[in-house]
């Protein structure tokens, strides 16, 4: 099988070193999530696309690397394709014929060609001739560029033809590795794994920090829906997941502040010693799950009251997420059954 990944389109973007860089590391991400099932996988980039290559034809490890790529960050979308010599204009006929010929009889089609390189002939070309040949030897009921049945997909890279059989979606996002690290305050509930979520599918690095307030039980329990989320959105990166004992601090809190002020203390508290151990990681920021006004420890003026206590960058992906969205997304993502 091979496959032609297309890296998310902000990197295109960069300046050449960068985006080199970018590309780079996404080859050695792509290389890490899949080499326990294939270790001969060939991975070679170019500089707007790379191409992964197996050997492998076992239907159901294949399916499963689709799936790894589909959560891999820096990706766009990957295209599963068969690729052939760049031949003349009846070759390219014959070879869309082979492909796509016994689903067309009685069906409405179209070609969708791209072509780089210097050609005799352009996209619009290809798409005329490989139309009219198909719709004319395969019994096709039409030709429909709004609505087809079958969509007959093909590109041209200079001397080489790809036959495109399926498209698959990624993350999008930077390559993790690329960025810089953060570390997430992971209380376990749906808001605090949904946040990590967000930031690794933007590229970056996550650390896992805990504060244990209910005992061990608790703390496997978060300790497991972070596993899940590292496994599939991040396994490219080693990362930590570091338990800090609070209850002490807690029972502090209990006795000594007021009610109304205990959810702002210990977020402030929880914060403080985040930043002590960010430091001594050199992580430059820190992530929680809170969103605007959700509790009352998370109205605006509380926020800035517990942002006060620490001098990192503090994001929080989900200011603006209505609760049932979060929840439908740690759904989406496979969290919430941990969140729960």
């Amino acid at each position: 099988m091979k496959l032609i990944v297309r890296v998310f389109p902000e990197i295109t973007i960069k300046s050449p070193p960068v985006r080199k860089r970018f590309i780079r590391q996404l080859a050695k991400n792509i290389r890490m999530v899949l080499r326990d099932l294939d270790p001969q996988l060939v991975v070679n980039g170019v500089w707007d696309n790379l191409e992964v290559q197996t050997k492998l034809t076992d239907a159901k490890v294949l399916r499963e690397m689709t799936e790894r790529l589909s959560c891999t960050p820096g990706i766009a979308h990957f295209l599963q394709v068969d690729e052939y010599p760049l031949g003349d204009m009846d070759d390219i006929v014959a070879k869309c014929k082979a492909h796509f010929g016994p689903l067309l009889p009685g069906k409405i089609f179209s070609v969708r060609a791209k072509r780089a390189g210097k050609h005799a002939f352009s996209s619009m070309d290809v798409e005329r001739t490989v139309g009219s040949q198909l719709r004319r030897e395969c019994g096709a009921a039409g030709i429909d560029l709004k609505k087809p049945d079958v969509v007959v997909r093909l590109e041209i890279r200079d001397q080489r033809l790809f036959v495109i059989h399926d498209q698959h979606d990624g993350l999008g996002g930077y390559p993790l590795g690329a960025l810089e690290q953060t570390m997430v305050l992971m209380s376990g509930g749906f808001d605090s794994t949904v946040a990590a979520y967000q930031i690794m599918r933007r590229g970056l690095m996550t650390h896992f920090c805990f504060f244990n307030l209910g005992g061990r039980a608790h703390e496997l329990g978060v300790m497991e829906g972070a596993h899940v989320l590292w496994k599939k959105y991040g396994s490219s990166q080693r990362v930590l997941f570091i338990s800090v004992p609070f209850e002490e601090v807690l029972g502090e809190i209990l006795g000594k502040v007021d009610n109304s002020h205990m959810g702002v203390i210990l977020k402030r508290m929880m914060l403080r010693a985040a930043t002590r151990l960010a430091d001594q990681l050199k992580i430059p920021a820190l992530v929680t799950g809170e969103a605007i006004s959700q509790v009352s420890s998370q109205t605006l003026p509380n926020l800035s009251a517990i942002d006060s206590a620490t001098d990192k960058l503090v994001l929080r992906p989900l200011l603006a997420s209505h609760k049932q969205d979060i929840i439908d997304q740690a759904v989406e993502i496979g969290t919430a059954d941990f969140a729960k």
